[in-house]
């Protein structure tokens, strides 16, 4: 049975509206939600990026049901390990039953603002391992130490736990972080439908949720919701890397120059038709994806929930 999810793009909104969507998403029957964690949009046109944790304090306090999962935390860099580990147990602590931590090897958008340096893909998996590792240890409770390759934690005790186990959903584009996913994750996460993704994490032992991600821009105009799409999410068919190693939303806008609007609005459903995005859903089950959230582009959320209310949920059920 597939579960449906609200996608909260932190890139995209204020924080006080983040909270209010996620209440929303609630009273529509969203059974989860996931909010990107970023220190920087991808582009400058999409004007924001909150700190997901206080985020997720106000939509904690203004819920009571919907799940929440970050999409993804990266544990690495410019965050340690213990760091992630003492917020995700306080949401955790805050959300209770509700919380799943998603986390990833990250991007050098985000994770270069401290001064460190970006590592090379097979070190960052690496260090994803041994963040995994962190975090679960300060989540047994008492005093902790570990000395690692990568990281030192010297003495430290949460206090502030949660009564339940927090999930940890694992981000993986290749199959050798869908192995890891497998091996030490209790979920996968993926920004596509890949069988061969799918395939390597059921390999490796995994055998919790799927969490995919269908981006679409309703509109009651098409070309309208085609412009939306454009101004704010041009560069999602660059392909390759760069979405990993480019450090500015200045740099992602130089890159996605040459993009046009049509290809842009190529690569989601755009308008106001509901089989586009119901296509793409299918896409999603066939590939074994049991949560799938669905991302509306742009400022008009309340007019995606009348979306899904009246057009979608409906034939989903």
């Amino acid at each position: 049975m597939t579960e449906f999810g609200y996608w909260l793009s932190a890139e995209e909104h204020q924080p006080l509206d983040l909270v209010r969507n996620g209440a929303r998403a609630e009273e529509l029957g969203f059974s989860f939600a996931m909010i990107s964690d970023h220190f920087h949009p991808w582009i400058d046109a999409q004007g924001h990026s909150p700190f997901v944790w206080s985020v997720l304090g106000g939509i904690a306090g203004a819920t009571e049901q919907i799940e929440l999962a970050t999409g993804v935390t990266c544990p690495m860099i410019r965050t340690h390990p213990a760091i992630v580990a003492h917020a995700a147990a306080t949401v955790g602590a805050m959300l209770p039953g509700r919380f799943t931590l998603g986390l990833g090897t990250g991007e050098n958008l985000n994770e270069h603002v401290t001064g460190s340096r970006w590592p090379a893909p097979d070190e960052r998996i690496e260090m994803l391992e041994e963040a995994i590792e962190v975090i679960r240890l300060l989540w047994q409770g008492g005093e902790q130490t570990h000395r690692g390759k990568h990281y030192t934690v010297d003495h430290a005790r949460l206090y502030t736990l949660p009564e339940q186990p927090i999930p940890i959903a694992v981000a993986a584009a290749k199959p050798n972080a869908a192995e890891l996913a497998g091996r030490l994750g209790d979920a996968l996460v993926n920004t596509s439908p890949d069988e061969e993704i799918v395939s390597a994490y059921r390999d490796a032992g995994g055998d919790g949720s799927l969490y995919g991600q269908v981006r679409l821009c309703w509109a009651e105009d098409e070309e309208e919701a085609k412009e939306t799409a454009f101004r704010l999410w041009r560069h999602t068919g660059l392909g390759g890397t760069i979405n990993q190693e480019l450090p500015r939303p200045s740099d992602f806008d130089a890159a996605a120059e040459s993009v046009t609007k049509e290809m842009a609005a190529g690569s989601l459903p755009c308008g106001p038709d509901p089989e586009p995005v119901l296509a793409e859903i299918g896409k999603w089950q066939e590939a074994g994806f049991d949560r799938i959230a669905l991302h509306q582009v742009g400022p008009d959320q309340e007019g995606f929930f009348r979306f899904w209310e009246q057009e979608l949920q409906p034939k989903l059920a």
